[in-house]
């Protein structure tokens, strides 16, 4: 058995069984909120339950360490989308204590690539090109800094409606408790 027929098989058995209905909802989130949090997988049910969410109460977007890298890439298209096709009114960027990308090392990355098969020429092929692996891979020294970057760059997008509360918020993965790192009221302009 692997994985997949492992998902695969229960998954037959919850659709025949319907367990899928407690679950509707519509594509609009009820709280009409977008969070863009860490994919730690300690996160995936304390967060929600932490913050009093149920199944399509909010937009969920997840990358390592909850971090909007470019201000054109798919995490800001996806909050983008969210306020201004999916109703959402607010938009939360919720980091957490000991998350991963705080300590990652892009060389060690970099070496299990090339451990796994990626050609080690092609990190030179991408350096000419433009593409600086070690900053594309980097993750941050502190949390809360990232917080307020990520924070910074969505309030301050150009495309981003100024009236749109932007909060951030850091978590501790072992309780789900949140602190307040910026609190988006006191930003918007009317």
């Amino acid at each position: 058995m692997t994985i997949l027929s492992d998902i695969l098989e229960f998954n037959d058995e919850f659709v025949k069984d319907k367990r899928y209905e407690k679950y509707a909802t519509t594509k609009f989130p009820d709280k009409r909120i977008v969070i863009l949090t860490c994919m730690d997988t300690r996160l995936t049910e304390l967060l929600p339950r932490s913050m009093n969410l149920r199944n399509g109460d909010a937009k969920i977007i997840k990358s390592a360490g909850a971090v909007v890298t470019h201000p054109f890439g798919g995490i800001m298209r996806s909050i983008l989308i969210s306020v201004y096709e999916l109703q959402a009114d607010e938009v939360f960027i919720i980091g957490h204590q000991d998350c991963g990308m705080s300590s990652i090392d892009t060389a060690t990355i970099i070496k299990d690539m090339v451990h796994r098969g990626i050609d080690e020429s092609l990190f030179k092929t991408l350096k000419n090109s433009g593409i600086d692996m070690e900053d594309w891979l980097r993750g941050f020294n502190d949390v809360t800094d990232s917080v307020k970057q990520s924070v910074d760059t969505v309030r301050n997008h150009p495309l981003m409606d100024p009236k749109v509360p932007v909060h951030g918020l850091v978590a501790n993965p072992e309780t789900g408790h949140l602190d307040v790192i910026v609190d988006g009221y006191n930003l918007v302009q009317y």
